[in-house]
């Protein structure tokens, strides 16, 4: 960057462009915005960010970001523990617990693979799933993986990891979304769609 620019602010420019999603113009506007804001604003970013990484933890049972072990969900003696949704992502449980369907538990990956990326099997928490099934207590799994490449290998891997385990397998149900037309879905979603039609 230009020398014009001082150190503190090319750093936290450099800082914010390594997010996902945001560019260096991006970062480039919300430093100088954070510039122009009371100290307050940069004092509870600053505490919050330090917060993230010193009181969070992962749940030593499911893996989701948790500031207590086990999380508040897997501490539910209410929920039902004998089904696991295996999700990608941590931001993948909000999304399932937002529509308050969901009374079961789950098991965050933390990714999902990709020989691309380098990702493989063990990178993310196949054998933990593994280990928490064998335990016997469990009935249903329900694979909630992305419908990606990745999402679909890492369902493919989980299957031949739980197949002999005489658990239920599910798979979330894919197709059309609410207000979308036929004629603008891609073959996949449309093949899907079709698949796991159900009765009227």
């Amino acid at each position: 960057m230009s020398s014009a620019i001082p150190e503190p602010v090319t750093r936290l420019i450099d800082a914010l462009s390594r997010l996902p999603g945001v560019g260096p113009k991006t970062a480039s506007r919300l430093t100088y915005h954070l510039l122009r804001q009371p100290d307050e604003l940069s004092q509870t970013l600053s505490d919050a960010l330090r917060d993230l990484k010193s009181q969070t933890q992962l749940c030593s049972i499911c893996f989701n970001i948790t500031v207590d072990d086990p999380c508040p969900i897997c501490a539910d003696q209410m929920r039902d523990h004998r089904t696991i949704a295996v999700v990608e992502e941590p931001l993948d449980v909000l999304a399932i617990e937002r529509t308050g369907v969901y009374k079961g538990v789950y098991h965050v990956l933390h990714g999902a693979l990709s020989p691309v990326a380098g990702i493989g099997e063990d990178d993310i928490r196949i054998k933990e799933l593994v280990a928490r099934v064998d335990k016997g207590t469990v009935l249903e799994v329900i694979v909630a993986t992305n419908p990606s490449w990745e999402g679909e290998a890492t369902a493919s891997m989980i299957q031949k990891e739980l197949i002999s385990k005489g658990v239920k397998l599910t798979r979330l149900a894919r197709g059309l979304p609410v207000g979308g037309d036929i004629e603008y879905a891609d073959t996949v979603t449309l093949m899907r769609a079709l698949q796991g039609r159900s009765d009227l």
